[in-house]
């Protein structure tokens, strides 16, 4: 690849297709963040679980004609109650074991997800409709297209509901305390059990936005969501696991130095995993909690 004799040619350009794609990543992010909050383990199930909501999403407006605005909201509402079902029923067994049994459980999910998708809609690669105008508009000589300035809006309005359901719903405070003091909050008359299913089913209905975000612009694969979900899980990490915030800012700084090295490194397009896990390595050494985490603190 060639670099252009002026480095800063098309900068702009690249930094708004970063921020685009950091939104993707930046949704998932906050679907991460959810269930890291009720349970302090990561679901590696979740763009799985993503993909296949977005599936049935490609179903409605396929196969019935339904139109999108019919089906997002629809298909949003499913994968919430999916989620809340699949929480009572896998999850709850083993909610109290080792961590090692729950990334196992989380892995075991991913496949499954994965298989079935590939069996009930094969493995062709599909083409999903986009909700937003096809042509792009310039803004001071940068062309913006409605789909990135949709995957921007649609990240910054999830996190903006999920600040507003955590700090202003009396459920939302309540699915906090559980997270944070289960059994203070059991004492108190909290049904801390459902709380944490009501979480995972807050995190599938994000997912399912996400899924159904990226699929205009990755096209619709059983795979879909697998490269997404490294660098969603770069982002959680990055901005901070615990902090939907940290989820949206680290999602945009993963997707615009995605961007920018994919354009000004010779032949790093080839290597974005890699950097996904070198960022993550990074992080994990020199700032563990993350760009606006706070440090656990343990006295002894």
């Amino acid at each position: 690849m060639l670099l252009s004799a002026n480095p800063l040619e098309g900068l702009e350009q690249q930094i708004v297709f970063g921020i685009a794609s950091g939104s993707i990543y930046a949704s998932l992010a906050l679907a991460l963040v959810l269930i890291y909050r009720a349970m302090e383990a990561i679901n590696f199930a979740q763009g799985e679980m993503a993909t296949f909501s977005t599936f049935i999403a490609w179903m409605l407006m396929t196969t019935f004609q339904w139109s999108f605005w019919i089906t997002f909201p629809l298909v949003v509402v499913l994968s919430f109650v999916g989620g809340v079902a699949l929480e009572r029923v896998v999850i709850r067994p083993v909610e109290r074991a080792p961590i090692l049994t729950m990334i196992l459980v989380t892995l075991g999910l991913f496949s499954i997800f994965n298989g079935l998708s590939g069996l009930i809609w094969g493995y062709t690669i599909r083409t999903f409709p986009s909700p937003f105008p096809v042509s792009p508009i310039s803004l001071g000589g940068v062309a913006i297209g409605f789909q990135d300035l949709g995957l921007i809006g649609v990240s910054l309005l999830l996190l903006f509901l999920i600040y507003l359901f955590f700090s202003r719903t009396k459920l939302g405070l309540m699915m906090r305390a559980s997270a944070l003091y289960p059994q203070s909050s059991r004492l108190l008359g909290v049904r801390v059990g459902w709380m944490l299913a009501l979480g995972w089913g807050l995190s599938a209905a994000v997912g399912a936005v996400s899924g159904m975000m990226v699929a205009p612009v990755l096209s619709l694969d059983p795979n879909l969501m697998q490269s997404v979900l490294l660098f969603a899980f770069t982002a959680a990490v990055l901005g901070g696991i615990e902090n939907p915030f940290g989820a949206v800012i680290g999602g945009i700084v993963v997707g615009v130095l995605l961007a920018l090295v994919g354009t000004y490194v010779p032949h790093a397009e080839d290597l974005r995993l890699v950097f996904g896990f070198i960022v993550i390595v990074l992080v994990l050494l020199f700032r563990p909690a993350g760009l606006v985490g706070r440090a656990h603190v343990t006295r002894v």
